[in-house]
């Protein structure tokens, strides 16, 4: 259960952000497919309360936003949020949070290189494998993909994350999409640097040569039908915890709700994403390791 002081935590931190994002663009009026300059309708509601209540859906308690927005917001944080609205209109106003919830998360969120980073990928699945062929919400876009689970249709989210358990950088595909596709990794490269540790997927002398010229180091373990070399017994240790990014994994489908198959438009999958990986930034719980030490539930434990 999330508590008030985490919920005033993330809205001090959404409402200090959204105030310098309104001076930036204060003079600068939205133009319309048209050309002629359009602002928004006033809503009762900030965007910072839109922002925070999108966010702390994903820490857990409720597996349903209807429910949620129902009967926790409206209910028991109407003191909190007392302009809240009806949630028919909640979700009119979501839409117009997109762009400064994903600023927020690129310039307040995100974790920053420290020279050891771990990569990874995971299936996002829109719909049963069996009703693909009936969706029509991500008719065009969901491909049909297989990963270490099986087969599904939707999407692939690859990630980097540092030693700390901080996402750094995303990038969303299809779910057909290879790891080692280089489209994938002009994101994913710009922000890093050094070690990258990944799993044997990821293995490609291409791939290799290409982070290598960008002063990234791909260490990934050999397959069983590869001539075993020899490797730094630091960087048998760091493959070892790859499990920070499996965590992340977890938490981000066990706990964030990053997964469901209730999507009925495009917006509301990317609003869903967008606010799961927002929430993971505050959970006090990122796996991690720090000076030496395994750290879970921010308590440190063994070294390694």
């Amino acid at each position: 259960m999330i508590t008030n002081d985490k919920i005033i935590e993330i809205f001090c931190a959404t409402d200090e952000f959204s105030k310098k994002y309104e001076e930036e663009i204060e003079n600068m009026p939205l133009l319309s497919s048209d050309g002629k300059a359009r602002r928004r309708s006033a809503a009762s509601m900030s965007d910072s309360e839109i922002m925070t209540i999108l966010i702390i859906f994903h820490f857990g308690t409720f597996d349903n936003f209807k429910h949620y927005y129902l009967h926790f917001i409206k209910l028991h944080l109407k003191s909190v949020f007392p302009d809240v609205v009806s949630y028919n209109r909640f979700e009119e106003l979501e839409s117009r949070v997109f762009f400064k919830l994903m600023f927020f998360l690129n310039l307040h969120s995100f974790g920053r290189c420290t020279g050891i980073t771990f990569v990874d990928s995971t299936m996002i699945p829109v719909c049963h494998n069996l009703r693909r062929y009936a969706n029509k919400v991500f008719d065009g876009l969901a491909t049909d993909g297989k990963g270490t689970m099986g087969w599904c249709h939707g999407f692939k989210l690859h990630f980097i994350c540092n030693e700390r358990g901080e996402i750094i950088i995303f990038c969303l595909t299809g779910a057909n999409v290879d790891d080692r596709d280089p489209k994938v990794w002009s994101v994913l490269g710009k922000r890093i640097y050094g070690k990258l540790f990944a799993e044997r997927g990821y293995i490609s002398p291409s791939l290799f040569e290409a982070l290598f010229a960008d002063r990234v180091h791909l260490v990934t373990g050999i397959r069983s039908n590869m001539k075993n070399k020899l490797m730094p017994l630091w960087d048998k240790i760091m493959l070892k915890k790859r499990y920070i990014i499996e965590c992340i994994n977890h938490l981000l489908k066990d706990k964030g709700n990053l997964v469901h198959s209730r999507h009925r438009s495009i917006n509301n999958f990317l609003m869903n994403l967008i606010a799961a990986i927002s929430a993971y930034c505050f959970y006090d719980n990122k796996p991690g390791a720090i000076k030496g030490y395994r750290v879970e539930d921010n308590k440190q434990l063994t070294l390694f």
